[in-house]
């Protein structure tokens, strides 16, 4: 679809979700992205968007309100704090995996792909340990209410989300860590213009951290389990080739990048390939659909180790709104990619899949049969 879309209609309408337009040309999407004077964020970031309308920064914000929240994220997500964080990371790992390797098999989206991610953030977030399971079932509720538009169970889990922020915040303005290594810290220390950010704001931005860095991994995880299990030749060549592992998972990242529906609206009236795009109306950057493009990327819809030009993916966006998180995730998947390789002697499906619906763009179920290695 998104591939006669970008020959015939680049700049396609769709009608559901209160109505968008889909940008699925790399160029275009690529320029959006990077043009946050045109293209804004604080009127529609998402499509469908929580069904409760709320605004949450960075995400939703625009420059210079979004700036203190990106920079007090960036800080605590630099190399030496990953690095550090990396050993953890694995020990999370190998227990997740343990348990599908003791039962044979299981849903590598769904179990895996869900709870090693939960691990990451409360690794990240400097959580105590038990407010990971909670984070992974209230998380995965959450997103099932919202790909759904169900608006009251999307209410009663959010508010389960926001409350873990809240704590957080409240314990950390009693005993502050170091801002180098703990978000809810950092963002209690910016001063823009020399005054504290609102407590509420602190509290939307932990909050909308939480739910980004548990939305994508299951769905990108998934895919990539699919793929691997039904590519058994590149399957035995990554487990043989470890080193291959980092290159295989940035390729993974752009064939199957995990979402279609991040937004923006335009500042003014513009015309793009002849249509006109006013005020209000949101314009999906479906990052799914540059990822495939042939004018960027020969043989777009294949598996192709060490892509010369890998670096042009748009699987983590492009320009002020890129993925914050995005080498955190990075290392999450070679983590996980390497230990289901190194674990196994070998894994295929036992089932059928099971794909996401808008605004993400996955695998949200994925069967193996797993071979321990001996």
């Amino acid at each position: 679809m998104y591939a006669d879309l970008r020959e015939k209609c680049p700049v396609a309408f769709s009608s559901e979700y209160g109505g968008f337009y889909a940008l699925t040309r790399h160029a275009d999407i690529a320029a959006a992205a990077q043009d946050s004077a045109t293209f804004i964020s604080s009127v529609k970031a998402v499509v469908p968007s929580d069904p409760r309308g709320l605004r949450r920064p960075p995400l939703n914000y625009d420059a210079p309100n979004h700036t203190p929240y990106r920079t007090a994220l960036d800080r605590t997500l630099k190399p030496a704090r990953l690095a550090a964080l990396k050993a953890r990371l694995e020990e999370h790992s190998h227990f997740e995996l343990k348990k599908m390797l003791d039962a044979g098999g299981g849903d590598f989206a769904g179990e895996y792909g869900a709870r090693f991610p939960a691990w990451a953030e409360t690794a990240w977030l400097n959580l105590e340990d038990d407010v990971a399971p909670v984070l992974s079932e209230t998380a995965a509720r959450w997103i099932r209410a919202w790909r759904l538009q169900e608006a009251e169970q999307v209410r009663i889990n959010s508010e389960k989300l926001y409350d873990i922020a809240r704590q957080l915040v409240a314990d950390r303005k009693v005993e502050p860590q170091d801002v180098e290594i703990d978000p809810a810290s950092s963002l209690l220390a910016e001063r823009p213009d020399g005054q504290p950010l609102e407590e509420a704001n602190i509290v939307g931005c932990l909050r909308q951290a939480l739910v980004v860095g548990m939305v994508a991994p299951p769905l990108l995880l998934g895919a990539i389990a699919k793929h691997l299990a039904t590519d058994t030749a590149l399957q035995q060549q990554l487990r043989d080739n470890p080193d291959d592992v980092p290159a295989a998972c940035e390729e993974f990242i752009r064939l199957y990048s995990p979402y279609r529906g991040f937004a923006r609206t335009v500042s003014q009236p513009i015309m793009l390939h002849g249509r006109r795009i006013d005020p209000g109306m949101p314009v999906t950057m479906t990052y799914i659909a540059a990822n495939r493009d042939p004018e960027v990327f020969p043989s777009p819809d294949e598996f192709i180790l060490h892509r010369p030009n890998i670096a042009l993916h748009l699987g983590f966006g492009k320009g002020r709104h890129r993925c914050a998180g995005s080498q955190l995730a990075r290392m999450i998947v070679q983590l996980a990619v390497r230990d289901l390789l190194e674990a196994t002697e070998s894994f295929e499906l036992a089932g059928e899949c099971e794909g996401a619906l808008m605004p993400e763009c996955g695998i949200i179920s994925c069967p193996l049969k797993m071979v321990p290695r001996v």
